[in-house]
Protein backbone atom coordinates (compact mmCIF):
# COMPACT_ATOMS: atom_id res chain seq x y z
CA UNK A 1 0.00 0.00 0.00
CA UNK A 2 1.55 3.38 -0.59
CA UNK A 3 2.10 5.96 2.18
CA UNK A 4 3.80 9.29 2.54
CA UNK A 5 7.45 8.91 3.05
CA UNK A 6 8.44 12.74 2.74
CA UNK A 7 8.38 15.09 5.43
CA UNK A 8 6.33 15.07 8.00
CA UNK A 9 6.96 18.56 8.69
CA UNK A 10 5.81 20.18 5.43
CA UNK A 11 2.31 18.90 5.89
CA UNK A 12 2.03 20.43 8.90
CA UNK A 13 3.31 23.81 7.05
CA UNK A 14 0.66 22.59 4.04
CA UNK A 15 -2.09 22.54 6.80
CA UNK A 16 -1.17 25.92 9.11
CA UNK A 17 -1.07 24.39 12.15
CA UNK A 18 0.83 21.25 14.44
CA UNK A 19 -0.48 17.93 13.82
CA UNK A 20 1.91 16.31 16.30
CA UNK A 21 4.10 13.83 13.64
CA UNK A 22 7.08 14.43 15.15
CA UNK A 23 7.16 13.55 18.67
CA UNK A 24 8.99 16.16 21.36
CA UNK A 25 9.89 18.47 18.19
CA UNK A 26 6.90 19.64 17.90
CA UNK A 27 7.01 20.92 21.24
CA UNK A 28 10.10 22.22 20.95
CA UNK A 29 11.30 25.87 19.01
CA UNK A 30 12.17 23.89 16.21
CA UNK A 31 8.78 22.96 14.87
CA UNK A 32 8.53 23.86 11.41
CA UNK A 33 5.17 25.56 11.78
CA UNK A 34 6.91 27.83 14.24
CA UNK A 35 10.05 28.56 12.56
CA UNK A 36 8.38 28.80 9.08
CA UNK A 37 4.64 29.40 9.12
CA UNK A 38 4.09 29.52 5.41
CA UNK A 39 3.18 26.51 2.81
CA UNK A 40 6.00 24.67 1.25
CA UNK A 41 7.29 25.16 -2.15
CA UNK A 42 8.62 28.18 -3.52
CA UNK A 43 5.30 30.11 -3.77
CA UNK A 44 4.91 29.76 -0.47
CA UNK A 45 5.65 33.19 1.09
CA UNK A 46 3.72 34.55 -1.75
CA UNK A 47 -0.17 36.18 -1.02
CA UNK A 48 -2.41 33.88 -1.13
CA UNK A 49 -5.44 33.99 -2.83
CA UNK A 50 -8.84 33.77 -0.64
CA UNK A 51 -9.78 30.11 -0.39
CA UNK A 52 -13.36 29.01 -1.74
CA UNK A 53 -15.55 26.90 0.17
CA UNK A 54 -14.69 24.16 -1.35
CA UNK A 55 -10.58 24.88 -0.73
CA UNK A 56 -11.54 24.92 2.89
CA UNK A 57 -13.51 21.74 3.13
CA UNK A 58 -10.76 20.13 1.19
CA UNK A 59 -8.15 21.98 4.07
CA UNK A 60 -10.15 20.44 6.62
CA UNK A 61 -10.33 16.61 5.77
CA UNK A 62 -6.58 16.92 4.68
CA UNK A 63 -5.48 18.24 8.03
CA UNK A 64 -7.83 15.25 9.67
CA UNK A 65 -6.49 12.73 7.39
CA UNK A 66 -2.70 13.56 7.54
CA UNK A 67 -3.27 14.20 11.88
CA UNK A 68 -4.49 10.66 12.03
CA UNK A 69 -2.30 8.97 9.45
CA UNK A 70 -5.02 7.59 7.13
CA UNK A 71 -4.71 7.31 3.06
CA UNK A 72 -7.60 8.92 1.41
CA UNK A 73 -9.63 5.43 0.21
CA UNK A 74 -9.44 3.85 3.72
CA UNK A 75 -10.72 7.68 5.36
CA UNK A 76 -13.71 7.83 2.69
CA UNK A 77 -14.46 4.34 3.89
CA UNK A 78 -14.41 5.37 7.60
CA UNK A 79 -17.19 8.35 5.98
CA UNK A 80 -19.15 5.80 4.57
CA UNK A 81 -19.19 3.79 7.81
CA UNK A 82 -19.72 7.06 10.04
CA UNK A 83 -22.81 7.78 8.14
CA UNK A 84 -24.45 4.28 8.61
CA UNK A 85 -24.17 4.52 12.39
CA UNK A 86 -26.73 6.26 14.76
CA UNK A 87 -25.91 9.79 15.68
CA UNK A 88 -24.10 13.03 13.94
CA UNK A 89 -22.02 11.10 10.86
CA UNK A 90 -19.18 14.30 12.00
CA UNK A 91 -19.15 12.74 15.61
CA UNK A 92 -18.90 9.33 14.15
CA UNK A 93 -16.38 9.77 11.99
CA UNK A 94 -13.97 10.85 14.81
CA UNK A 95 -15.00 8.18 17.09
CA UNK A 96 -13.66 6.24 14.73
CA UNK A 97 -10.42 7.54 14.14
CA UNK A 98 -9.78 7.69 17.57
CA UNK A 99 -10.77 4.13 18.36
CA UNK A 100 -7.51 3.29 15.80
CA UNK A 101 -5.51 0.92 18.15
CA UNK A 102 -2.40 3.28 16.88
CA UNK A 103 -4.15 6.57 17.89
CA UNK A 104 -4.65 4.58 21.31
CA UNK A 105 -1.09 3.73 21.79
CA UNK A 106 -0.58 7.50 20.99
CA UNK A 107 -2.70 8.90 23.36
CA UNK A 108 -2.00 6.72 26.28
CA UNK A 109 1.38 8.00 25.77
CA UNK A 110 3.11 4.59 24.57
CA UNK A 111 4.11 6.62 21.37
CA UNK A 112 5.94 10.29 20.86
CA UNK A 113 3.62 10.39 17.63
CA UNK A 114 0.82 8.53 15.72
CA UNK A 115 3.34 7.28 13.16
CA UNK A 116 5.58 5.79 16.04
CA UNK A 117 2.64 4.34 17.17
CA UNK A 118 1.71 2.65 13.92
CA UNK A 119 5.59 1.37 14.32
CA UNK A 120 5.20 -0.13 17.25
CA UNK A 121 1.74 -2.05 16.41
CA UNK A 122 3.20 -2.96 12.74
CA UNK A 123 6.04 -4.44 14.87
CA UNK A 124 4.19 -6.87 16.91
CA UNK A 125 4.83 -5.23 20.04
CA UNK A 126 0.95 -4.79 21.15
CA UNK A 127 -1.62 -7.24 22.65
CA UNK A 128 -5.56 -6.98 22.82
CA UNK A 129 -6.86 -9.10 24.93
CA UNK A 130 -3.36 -11.29 25.25
CA UNK A 131 -3.73 -11.74 21.31
CA UNK A 132 -1.05 -9.73 19.20
CA UNK A 133 -2.47 -7.36 16.71
CA UNK A 134 -0.11 -5.94 14.29
CA UNK A 135 -2.99 -3.94 12.15
CA UNK A 136 -2.67 0.07 13.24
CA UNK A 137 -6.05 0.29 11.98
CA UNK A 138 -8.06 -1.67 14.67
CA UNK A 139 -10.91 -0.96 16.23
CA UNK A 140 -10.60 -0.86 20.12
CA UNK A 141 -14.06 -1.70 21.86
CA UNK A 142 -15.12 -1.05 25.22
CA UNK A 143 -14.16 -3.26 27.52
CA UNK A 144 -10.89 -4.37 25.92
CA UNK A 145 -7.26 -4.36 27.42
CA UNK A 146 -4.32 -3.80 25.65
CA UNK A 147 -0.73 -4.36 26.94
CA UNK A 148 2.91 -4.63 25.62
CA UNK A 149 4.17 -7.76 25.02
CA UNK A 150 6.32 -9.66 27.67
CA UNK A 151 9.50 -9.51 25.74
CA UNK A 152 9.27 -5.70 24.48
CA UNK A 153 9.02 -4.61 28.12
CA UNK A 154 12.54 -4.65 28.39
CA UNK A 155 13.40 -2.71 26.03
CA UNK A 156 14.80 0.71 27.23
CA UNK A 157 11.42 2.71 25.66
CA UNK A 158 9.08 1.32 27.47
CA UNK A 159 11.12 1.12 30.82
CA UNK A 160 11.28 4.86 30.66
CA UNK A 161 7.47 5.22 30.54
CA UNK A 162 6.74 3.18 33.68
CA UNK A 163 8.15 6.09 35.08
CA UNK A 164 5.39 7.94 33.38
CA UNK A 165 4.69 9.58 30.12
CA UNK A 166 3.23 13.06 31.58
CA UNK A 167 0.52 12.29 28.89
CA UNK A 168 -2.93 13.69 29.80
CA UNK A 169 -4.71 10.45 29.65
CA UNK A 170 -8.53 10.95 27.92
CA UNK A 171 -11.24 9.98 30.42
CA UNK A 172 -12.34 7.36 27.93
CA UNK A 173 -8.99 5.33 28.73
CA UNK A 174 -7.23 4.46 31.70
CA UNK A 175 -3.65 3.64 32.05
CA UNK A 176 -1.37 1.49 34.37
CA UNK A 177 2.09 2.57 33.91
CA UNK A 178 3.72 0.25 36.03
CA UNK A 179 1.94 -2.55 34.20
CA UNK A 180 2.16 -1.21 30.80
CA UNK A 181 -1.79 -1.86 30.58
CA UNK A 182 -4.73 0.52 28.75
CA UNK A 183 -8.18 -0.45 29.47
CA UNK A 184 -11.04 1.03 27.14
CA UNK A 185 -13.15 2.03 30.05
CA UNK A 186 -15.29 3.86 26.99
CA UNK A 187 -16.10 4.96 23.48
CA UNK A 188 -14.23 8.44 22.70
CA UNK A 189 -16.73 11.07 23.17
CA UNK A 190 -16.72 14.45 20.44
CA UNK A 191 -14.52 16.54 23.73
CA UNK A 192 -12.25 13.72 23.86
CA UNK A 193 -10.97 14.45 20.85
CA UNK A 194 -7.40 16.30 20.97
CA UNK A 195 -6.97 17.84 17.60
CA UNK A 196 -8.98 21.28 16.37
CA UNK A 197 -11.17 20.01 13.89
CA UNK A 198 -14.17 21.05 12.48
CA UNK A 199 -15.70 18.13 11.46
CA UNK A 200 -19.04 19.38 9.93
CA UNK A 201 -17.03 20.91 6.94
CA UNK A 202 -15.69 17.06 6.20
CA UNK A 203 -19.07 16.13 5.90
CA UNK A 204 -20.10 19.16 3.57
CA UNK A 205 -17.24 17.92 1.07
CA UNK A 206 -17.98 14.43 1.17
CA UNK A 207 -21.94 15.34 0.40
CA UNK A 208 -21.15 17.58 -2.73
Amino acid sequence: MARYTGSVCRLCRREGTKLFLKGERCFSGKCAVSVRPTPPGQHGQARQRKMSEYGIQLREKQKCRRAYGVLEAQFHRYYQRATNMKGITGENLLQLLERRLDNVIYRVGLAASRPQARQLVCHGHVLVDGHKVDIPSFLVKAGQVITIRERSREQEHFKVLREGSGRIIPKWLTFDAENLTVSVAALPAREDVDLSIQEHLIVELYSR
